[in-house]
């Protein structure tokens, strides 16, 4: 297993040198088409894909220990009608992998669909609202991150802290604010619940955990709406939020130290049943505390990033779902540093993350380690990640991965 690992790293290697070592780190990316000689009107392309190859340690003996999917391949293009008014339309695949395909691509659950669509006017020119299926969520930066740039080899599961439980993956249908006052940045939204989630085919049961299913159960008069806030002051380079995208490394491009804090709230969007099987409902807060370190380091091209969260989890009662959920608390953090090196094209980025959460069902711990290392031939555009992964949830078995991934971006 290690000797075939090693030739595919090194193919994709090759491969990518080749044919995207003339790329520029300063290639901005897409195809922008203007539609006036000023460049006021204009509608923008971006496209991505990422490819897996991972071995997993611990399978049953029926099982294989490598397996190939596509992680993401997205399109997303949004048009500026003039200078008040944007529209995004963003869609795409997740995980798309030999146990999940179709044989005509028409399963019982559609491989593509939106992940984002939203119009938004431009008040002044520091604020912004909007209305759709949006990204402009609350509780942290990580729950925000860009899938184009993210440092580690993936993003922090736990820190996406609603996927499929009251949005479809991440984003909610709602209405927002975003914008700034001198360098204090926020986005705020009031959204739609989803009936349908993870948990639509579990009740509660006497005394038992709590299940996700306010809006399902209670209705959509007391359980139908979520609120979702995030706040950052930025001491240095101030980061652009034209779009809701997080970056997750500059590979010291800019100097940034950011602190945040966010919120979400669910009033009554969990459901529990007491001994006499009679529903009542628990509300879901979540809330965290971030800070984000990118700088360069002298003139030899080397950079830090460096990012840490504390993270509170309610969904209600002693709740708990895929080893994912938890009603507990969590610590993550994750640091990278970009070797010196005197040719601007390439780059490569060691990093290491940690994950701690606390889960009250099982009155234990979880957690997560990570080592990894990306190479960097045109920026972000053309990209090979390769990362190591420890995890042991209670008192089960620690788990170990090791991904590779290689990464393009136009």
């Amino acid at each position: 297993m290690r000797k075939q690992l090693i030739i595919l790293v090194v193919s994709i290697f090759l491969t990518l040198q080749y044919t995207y070592s003339q790329g520029s780190p300063d290639y901005t990316g897409g195809l922008k088409v203007k539609l006036n000689e000023d460049g006021t009107k204009y509608f923008r392309i971006i496209s991505w894909a990422q490819f897996w190859a991972r071995y997993q340690d611990d399978v049953p003996d029926d099982v294989s220990n490598t397996n190939m999917s596509i992680r993401r391949a997205r399109i997303l293009t949004y048009a500026q009608i003039n200078k008040n008014f944007l529209i995004l339309t963003h869609f795409g695949l997740n995980s798309l992998n030999a146990n999940n395909q179709s044989p005509l691509g028409r399963g019982e659950e559609s491989q593509l669909f939106f992940h984002g669509v939203w119009g938004q006017y431009n008040l002044n020119t520091n604020h912004s609202i909007g209305a759709g299926l949006h990204y402009w969520n609350g509780i942290s930066r990580l729950n925000n991150q860009s899938t184009l740039n993210i440092m580690t080899l993936d993003n922090n599961r736990q820190s996406w802290a609603t996927i499929g439980l009251s949005d479809q993956f991440a984003r909610h249908i709602g209405i927002y604010a975003k914008g700034a006052f001198g360098k204090l940045q926020y986005r705020v939204s009031i959204n739609e619940s989803g009936t349908n989630n993870l948990q639509e085919a579990t009740d509660p049961t006497p005394d038992g955990p709590a299940v996700y299913a306010g809006r399902r159960l209670l209705g959509s008069k007391d359980a139908g709406k979520n609120f979702a806030g995030y706040f950052d002051y930025h001491f240095f380079d101030q980061e652009s939020n034209f779009l809701p995208y997080k970056v997750g490394t500059y590979l010291g491009g800019k100097k940034v130290f950011n602190v945040g804090a966010g919120f979400f709230f669910h009033p009554e969007g969990s459901v529990v049943a007491n001994d006499t099987g009679e529903l009542e409902g628990e509300d879901v807060a979540i809330f965290a505390v971030d800070a984000f370190y990118d700088a360069p380091l002298g003139e030899n091209g080397s950079a830090i990033t460096a990012y840490a969260t504390y993270q509170n989890n309610d969904y209600g009662k002693n709740f708990t779902l895929g080893q994912t959920y938890e009603t507990g608390s969590m610590i993550y953090g994750h640091v990278g540093y970009v070797i010196p090196n005197d040719n601007k094209k390439t780059k490569f980025q060691p990093y290491a993350s940690f994950n701690r959460r606390s889960i009250d069902a099982i009155d234990d711990n979880a957690t997560t380690f990570g080592v990894g290392a990306n190479a960097y031939f045109s920026g972000h555009h053309s990209k090979i990640t390769i990362e190591y992964l420890n995890t042991k949830y209670g008192d089960n078995d620690a788990q170990s991965f090791v991904t590779l991934q290689a990464m393009i971006y136009l």
